[in-house]
């Protein structure tokens, strides 16, 4: 298995793990704190492995996908989308999950 391959994996892995976590940080015995964090921390650090695969392999013909973020500020890109998704998420969940929980 290659370099690329095992970061794509374990990205795709962080990333379904983050979905998970998030999706059952909340339920009928309320609300997990310490699962949410980790679907926070799971989802940067998938942020971070799919930088790292930016800066290793875009322009090197491994995916078209990566080879997109050809430039530094493209490649920054990839953090600043991962942290504005972050800050949504959260500020959805503050906004509109959490008044439902602390109503209860």
């Amino acid at each position: 298995m290659t370099p690329f391959t095992l970061l794509a994996i374990a990205a795709a892995a962080f990333f379904v793990a983050h979905v998970l976590l998030l999706f059952t940080s909340f339920g009928k015995s309320g609300y997990n704190k310490t699962k949410y964090f980790w679907s926070h921390l799971t989802l940067w650090i998938c942020g971070a492995l799919a930088f790292a695969m930016a800066l290793l392999f875009a322009g090197k013909g491994e995916s078209d996908i990566i080879d997109v973020f050809d430039t530094p500020v493209k490649r920054w890109l990839i953090i600043v989308v991962v942290l504005v998704l972050s800050a949504v998420a959260h500020t959805v969940v503050k906004l509109l999950v959490m008044p439902r929980y602390q109503s209860r």
